[in-house]
């Protein structure tokens, strides 16, 4: 593998991984991101964990192939269970995996993260529901990035415990960082989500959805509107 091949979406993550990190990379796949930033020496250590048997294989071949068996340990294992306290880990990456299935890795290994770890997380979806426990466990959103690669939209999520900062149900939803932002990628995902939500309202409406769940889809499309406003102003 040469240190160039990461994806765009990799290679913004590996952006955010500090360096002479103890890296765990949770969903490592081919662990494509650890070996790159080890190959950039920008890594001292990681764990590749995988739960599936093949990506796992892939992973252990991959590193093989790059002769870096003793900066990089593949483990079979289900979420955090891949790390081990003697592992000193000092950052974490969780990437390609819904938001919702992010926030149930980090709930079931909490008691694995000491709280000194940087979280480094791009989900494909359930953006808020991932903000909402970072908030709920005490984690301060650090740095934030949305970016297009091959007709998709990923938004990455930096965390640190440390001060706790208090943020608007709007602020997990957007991204209290992106809306701040608002770059032309944010602009474009939130321009094509008013108009999917505007349809999804009316078939609400003519079904049989509970109230609660209309103002809910009402709420986030002013809220849409709101923001889309103040950037054309």
């Amino acid at each position: 593998m040469k240190v160039n091949q990461l994806s765009k979406r990799l290679q913004k993550v590996a952006e955010y991984v500090p360096k002479d990190a103890r890296l765990a990379d949770i969903g490592s796949d081919h662990a494509y991101l650890p070996v790159a930033l080890t190959l950039q020496n920008k890594i001292n250590f990681a764990i590749a964990g995988e739960v599936v048997p093949g990506p796992f294989e892939a992973a252990k071949k991959q590193i093989a192939e790059n002769n870096l068996e003793e900066k990089i340990i593949v483990r079979l294992a289900d979420g955090l269970a891949a790390v081990k306290e003697s592992d000193n880990i000092s950052a974490v990456t969780i990437c390609g995996m819904g938001g919702v299935l992010i926030r149930d890795i980090l709930q079931s290994g909490k008691d694995v993260l000491s709280g000194d770890e940087r979280l480094i997380l791009q989900p494909n979806v359930a953006e808020r529901q991932l903000r909402t426990w970072l908030v709920e466990n005490k984690y301060e959103i650090i740095d934030e990035a949305i970016i297009r690669e091959n007709h998709k939209t990923y938004e990455i999520i930096v965390a640190e415990k440390g001060n706790v900062v208090s943020y608007s149900d709007k602020d997990l939803f957007f991204g209290p960082l992106l809306i701040e932002e608002k770059n032309p990628i944010f602009i474009q995902k939130w321009t094509h989500k008013l108009e999917k939500s505007k349809s999804i309202l009316t078939n609400l409406k003519q079904g049989q959805a509970t109230d609660q769940k209309i103002h809910q889809l009402e709420t986030e499309i002013a809220w849409i509107q709101e923001v889309l406003a103040d950037e054309s102003n």
